[in-house]
């Protein structure tokens, strides 16, 4: 396969290959002269601005935007002011700095996003010089002022505008200068005749690169690697420096023998590389510097620019599209004329076999014998992920795939996934695409990305394939395409909200993980409300439709999705709004319309606001509510007055409502407070807004026989009840003069059994034993128990002949203590139980 080494040349230890493309499909009458041209890594696309420099208002400049392959994505006239550069994120948005510092930010289709300025710096001394940086950080921009001031801003996202230090001395504008990102810090390196210098936030720092030829009276071109880890420098006397970025090392330094300073100069180290290599460009002359004192000389036949990579140099020029780059390792083993490498043999043994010849069993005996078939396999499928061209990529694959029936061993997963990754490499390097990314950049840039990529250009059904193909999640992959599609779908103005709508939800069905209400969002962001409306029908999420129709307004919709999602919070987030945004009579009669919400409000009001919830009562004439409202309100009230005003409020209510019950008790609350105030100040007791027995209680208590008897009169308590009362007040205070004159009043209706207890409980056992004669036969044993006469309890369980009784009795008595009385209790309960 001489044909794959046709393009390399060696240098040093190493060879370099260039090889085309595309031929590009742009048709630029004058090349890429008076053009300022910027192309975005990873084989991203192209934008040239033609004559940037011509100000008359009556030829405006063009600003084109193309794919790789040349393909026009946007084309139109540059109206704003003079461009001093352009460049693009690493989302492949197009920015464009103006001689006042603003920048101005295009989609690939050429459509403004937005635009910031620089600062008031730039905008009075006007921009010098700009480059566009890529950092861990983001997308940053660094500015040199006319008044040769550096001015920074590492995240054009999160726009943090830096003015670095001053250059002590600088009378004209640096020789040449870049950016560095150091330290997790980005910083500016500029030399000014053979002096260097960096800037960062605080300090300006003059370095000295180790080894730079003594000759050198100036540094006049610079280039930092792709990955910031690497320096070159460029000298007026011709010598190309190579070091560290942090300028303690020095890899090496080579003669170019031209004196005149470069165009360019960039960086064409391929990672895990041991040559350190820049690619330098003059008009027509492109040179190739590593290690060793020689060097790889091209010839250019037009006017180019070079676009460094992660793994070589795109060269771009009017007419041609090319890569340039240091042969991997695995190519050169694989192809390197006369090798011997496992994978050279095994590309050979498979050629054989092709040809049906016995030479190929020769070959497989040599890998073998050496053990090394796997190695073999492994080095064709890895150096087929480095070669560019299909029917190379397909010869390697075979050689593998013959090697891998020889191992009973091999694990296929790196065989399947070259394979797979492969195909998806292709079609996005075909023409009509126009992504030429390597294996090694595709790895780098990862699967997801790429597919952002072509989401961000409008290539959906290739995404949607690829993320099939790869069987990527479906949330992740199709669904995700799928709603970046449908976001697109519903901003083409010349279709019907109908036609979308439903265009949308065929394509769409049930895809997991897509949010209509996105999709609805950006409707609506374009102005097209109805279509957004008719988008949220498709959105199974209430939590997600709601939101965004209170955003258009249409908060009766939104309250009844929130009602029929059946989410109270989602119904207490609609009501809330609703409630700051319509007049008060305009929201009573929309909660009217619907009882759930307005169930959930008045909930709301009981707890927050009270005073809104009697509006609600009495806008819905709701006089039982009116009524139970101003009787809780009477219990927040502190004052007598405001009460008992608010009581008769409730009564009048109640009365409206045919609630007699309610009227009747609410009168008797009022009769009770007035009575209390009038113990209160006759008496000094403290009784106001007590219950009737909580008074009555404290009545007694206190010895106000004669009051707690007008309640128990005029609110018609119970016998019962009254005599408790009574009871309880007069043994607290320890009244067993009053208690005894009250037992024999008239005859208890709540028996004498409680007086017994009563007195026990207050430790007062001589007062209970005036009561066990009142007591009943039945609660006799019980009584004489509690003021622990035994022999009486015995007495009269034996006399009532009931075995329980009996049985409650000898459970108290001591068997050595009350040995008498046991025996005649065992003999009762014999007797009752032969009963």
């Amino acid at each position: 396969m001489a044909f794959v080494t046709a393009n390399w040349n060696p240098l040093g230890e190493a060879f370099y290959r260039k090889f085309e493309l595309y031929e590009m499909g742009w048709t630029l009458r004058d090349g890429l002269r008076d053009c300022l041209v910027a192309a975005a890594p990873y084989g991203g696309p192209i934008a040239l601005l033609k004559e940037p420099q011509r100000r008359s208002p009556s030829a405006r400049p063009q600003l084109e935007i193309y794919s790789s392959s040349g393909v026009s994505m946007a084309s139109f006239p540059w109206k704003s002011g003079p461009v001093k550069h352009l460049g693009w994120t690493v989302s492949d948005d197009l920015l464009c700095v103006q001689e006042d510092g603003t920048v101005l930010i295009y989609d690939l289709f050429g459509e403004f996003k937005r635009h910031f300025s620089m600062g008031n710096e730039v905008l009075q001394n006007h921009v010098l010089e700009a480059k566009v940086f890529h950092s861990p950080y983001g997308t940053g921009i660094a500015i040199i002022t006319g008044a040769f001031r550096f001015t920074l801003a590492t995240n054009i996202d999160d726009l943090k505008l830096r003015r670095l230090p001053e250059v002590p001395g600088l009378q004209g504008a640096p020789s040449c200068w870049a950016v560095l990102t150091q330290d997790r810090q980005s910083k500016v390196l500029l030399a000014s005749g053979a002096d260097l210098y960096i800037l960062d936030n605080t300090a300006c720092t003059a370095v000295t690169p180790p080894g730079l030829t003594p000759q050198a009276s100036s540094i006049v071109q610079m280039a930092v690697s792709f990955s910031y880890k690497y320096l070159a420098l460029f000298t007026d006397t011709g010598h190309v420096w190579m070091g560290s970025a942090n300028l303690k090392e020095k890899l090496s330094e080579v003669d170019t023998k031209v004196r005149a300073p470069p165009k360019q100069m960039v960086w064409c180290r391929r990672p895990k590389s041991q040559q350190p290599s820049v690619v330098i460009m003059w008009d027509r002359h492109l040179l190739v510097a590593g290690e060793c004192k020689d060097t790889i000389q091209y010839h250019l036949d037009d006017e180019s620019v070079l676009v460094p990579e992660l793994d070589g140099v795109r060269i771009i020029s009017g007419t041609h599209h090319e890569l340039l780059q240091e042969v991997p390792a695995a190519c050169e083993e694989i192809f390197k004329i006369a090798s011997m490498a496992p994978g050279a043999l095994l590309l050979e043994a498979h050629k054989e076999y092709e040809k049906e010849s016995q030479k190929a069993d020769e070959y497989l005996r040599e890998i073998k014998e050496q053990n090394l078939l796997g190695e073999a396999v492994r080095q064709c499928v890895e150096a087929a992920g480095y070669e560019h061209e299909p029917e190379t990529q397909k010869t390697l694959l075979r050689a593998a795939s013959f090697g891998k029936c020889f191992l009973s061993n091999f694990p296929p997963e790196q065989f399947v996934s070259m394979c797979r990754d492969l195909r998806v490499l292709n079609a996005v390097r075909d023409y009509t695409v126009g992504i030429p990314l390597t294996y090694s950049q595709y790895k780098q840039m990862t699967v997801q990305v790429l597919i952002d990529r072509l989401v961000y250009r409008k290539l959906y059904p290739l995404a949607i394939e690829i993320c099939r193909y790869l069987k990527t999640p479906e949330y992740q992959g199709v669904s995700r395409v799928l709603k970046h599609w449908a976001c697109c779908k519903v901003q083409q103005k010349e279709e019907a909200d109908e036609v979308i709508a439903r265009a949308v939800s065929q394509k769409l069905g049930e895809a997991a993980g897509i949010s209509y209400s996105e999709i609805a969002a950006r409707a609506y962001e374009c102005g097209r409300t109805e279509l957004a409306i008719k988008l949220l029908e498709f959105e199974p999420r209430s939590g997600e439709q709601v939101p965004l129709l209170l955003k258009m307004k249409r908060s009766q919709l939104a309250l009844s999705k929130a009602i029929e999602s059946g989410d109270t919070d989602l119904v207490y987030t609609v009501v809330t709004y609703l409630k700051n945004e319509m007049n008060r009579g305009d929201f009573f009669m929309t909660l009217r319309n619907q009882p759930v919400a307005l169930s959930l409000y008045r909930q709301f009001c009981k707890h927050q606001e009270q005073e809104t919830l009697k509006d609600l009562y009495n806008q819905d004439d709701d006089h039982q509510e009116l009524g139970n409202f101003y009787v809780r309100a009477s219990y927040q009230e502190g004052k007598l007055e405001a009460r008992m005003s608010l009581l008769q409020s409730a009564v009048d209510e109640y009365n409206k409502a045919k609630n007699e019950f309610a009227a009747k008790a609410t009168e008797e609350e009022m009769r009770l407070l007035r009575f209390q105030r009038r113990v209160e100040e006759e008496k000094g007791e403290r009784v106001l807004g007590c219950s009737l027995q909580d008074t009555i209680h404290c009545l007694l208590t206190a010895g106000h026989h004669k009051q707690a008897e007008q309640l128990f009169k005029d609110f018609r308590v119970p016998d019962k009840r009254y005599w408790w009362l009574k009871l309880t007040a007069l043994a607290e205070k320890e009244d067993w003069e009053e208690l005894e004159k009250f037992a024999k009043s008239k005859k208890s209706p709540i028996g004498y059994l409680p007086f017994v207890e009563v007195c026990v409980k207050h430790h007062n056992k001589y007062e209970a034993k005036k009561y066990v004669s009142k007591v009943t036969p039945e609660q006799k044993v019980k009584a004489h128990l509690a003021v622990g006469e035994l022999e009486g309890a015995a007495e009269a369980a034996i006399e009532r002949r009931n075995e329980g009784e009996i049985s409650l009795v000898l459970s108290r008595c001591s068997p050595t203590t009350d040995r008498a009385l046991v025996e005649r209790l065992n003999r009762a309960r014999a007797t009752a139980t032969k009963k």
